[in-house]
C-alpha cells in the first residue's frame, strides 16, 4: 500500500500533550498551520485530551478555528462553540471508595468536575501537575468525601511514585472489578479513574455518529494508551513517533515525533491535498502496510 490518501479525510482527532504540543508543552507553527490548513478545507478538528475544557483555552485562543473538543478522557464532548454534547460521571460510591483506599496510602488526590479540579488540599505535587498541564488550580474543599452527593464528579486523578502507581492500578483493579476503568496517559506518576464507559473512543464514535462522518474518512493522532482506542476506529490511525511501542502496534502509520511536527506530518501527507510528485514524501518512519518496494 502507497503512502497516499486512501481516502477523503473529513474529520481529524488529536491528542495534545505528547502529540499536538511538544515536550514544552507548546504548539509548533507548523502544526498550527497543519490544522487551520485543514479546517480551511473543511474538515472537522477535534482536540481529545484527558484534561479539563480549561486546560485548552489558551490553545484555542492560538489557533483561532473552531474546534470540537473530546476532554477529561472523553467523559465531556463540546461542541465547536464550547458548549457540552454528552458527559459521564463516576458512580458516587465508587469514587468513595476510591478517594478512602488511595487518601490512606498517602497518595494526592484530584477529582474532575466540569471545567473545576477540587482537593482535600494543594501540595506541590498538585500544584505542579496542574501548572505543568495547564488546568486550572485545584480548589481546596477539604475531603473530597463530602462532596460526591452534591457535586458530579466525571474522574479521579491519583498522584503519586510510579512504582507505587503501579501497585495502586493492580489493587484498584481487583477492588472495584467492572465498576469503574483505570488508565494511565503516558504520564507514569499518574493514575486515573473514569466510569466503565469511560475513554476517547467511546466519545469519538459518538461524534462521529452526530456529525455524520464514516470512520473510515476520520484520522486520529495519539501518543498513549488512552488514544489507542479512538485510533482503532478511526480509518486512517496514526501514531507520532515519541508514542509508546503499544501505541505503534495499534496504529496504520508513524510519523515524525511531537518535537518533530508530527501532527503537521501527518495532515500534509494524509489529509490535505499536495502535488502528486510529493504524495510519498516523507522523513518519518515509513507506513506499516507499506509494500516492500521491489
Amino acid at each position: 500500500m502507497s503512502n497516499e490518501k486512501p481516502t477523503a479525510i473529513k474529520l481529524i482527532v488529536t491528542d495534545v500533550d505528547g502529540t499536538l504540543l511538544n515536550s514544552e508543552h507548546k504548539l509548533s507553527e507548523r502544526n498550527a498551520k497543519a490544522l487551520k490548513d485543514a479546517a480551511a478545507q473543511g474538515i472537522h478538528i477535534v482536540l481529545a485530551t484527558g484534561k479539563s475544557q480549561a486546560s485548552c483555552a489558551a490553545l484555542l485562543e492560538e489557533l483561532k478555528i473552531p474546534a470540537y473538543g473530546i476532554y477529561l478522557q472523553g467523559l465531556t464532548t463540546v461542541n465547536a462553540e464550547g458548549k457540552v454534547m454528552s458527559q459521564r460521571t463516576l458512580d458516587p460510591d465508587v469514587s468513595r471508595q476510591v478517594i478512602t483506599y488511595a487518601d490512606e496510602r498517602g497518595f494526592s488526590l484530584v477529582a474532575y468536575s466540569g471545567q473545576r479540579l477540587l482537593a482535600r488540599a494543594t501540595n506541590p505535587q498538585i500544584e505542579e501537575y496542574t501548572v505543568r498541564y495547564h488546568d486550572p488550580m485545584p480548589e481546596a474543599v477539604g475531603p473530597l468525601q463530602n462532596v460526591l452527593w452534591t457535586t458530579p464528579i466525571h474522574k479521579l486523578t491519583a498522584i503519586g511514585e510510579p512504582r507505587a502507581i503501579m501497585a495502586l492500578r493492580w489493587q484498584l483493579n481487583t477492588q472495584l472489578g467492572g465498576t469503574a476503568r483505570l488508565m494511565q496517559a503516558g504520564v507514569p506518576n499518574m493514575l486515573e479513574i473514569l466510569p466503565p464507559s469511560g475513554g476517547k473512543g467511546a466519545a469519538l464514535k459518538a461524534l462521529l455518529k452526530e456529525l455524520q462522518v464514516p470512520s473510515e474518512q476520520a484520522m486520529a493522532i495519539g501518543d498513549a494508551e488512552n488514544d489507542i482506542e479512538m485510533l482503532e476506529i478511526a480509518g486512517v490511525s496514526i501514531a507520532v513517533g515519541n508514542a509508546d511501542q503499544k501505541v505503534k502496534d495499534a496504529a496504520g502509520h508513524v510519523v515524525a515525533s511531537n518535537d518533530e511536527d508530527g501532527v503537521a506530518e501527518a495532515i500534509e501527507r494524509y489529509a490535505l491535498p499536495q502535488p502528486a510528485s510529493d504524495a510519498t514524501a516523507s522523513t518519518s518512519e515509513p507506513s506499516k502496510t507499506e509494500e516492500p518496494k521491489v
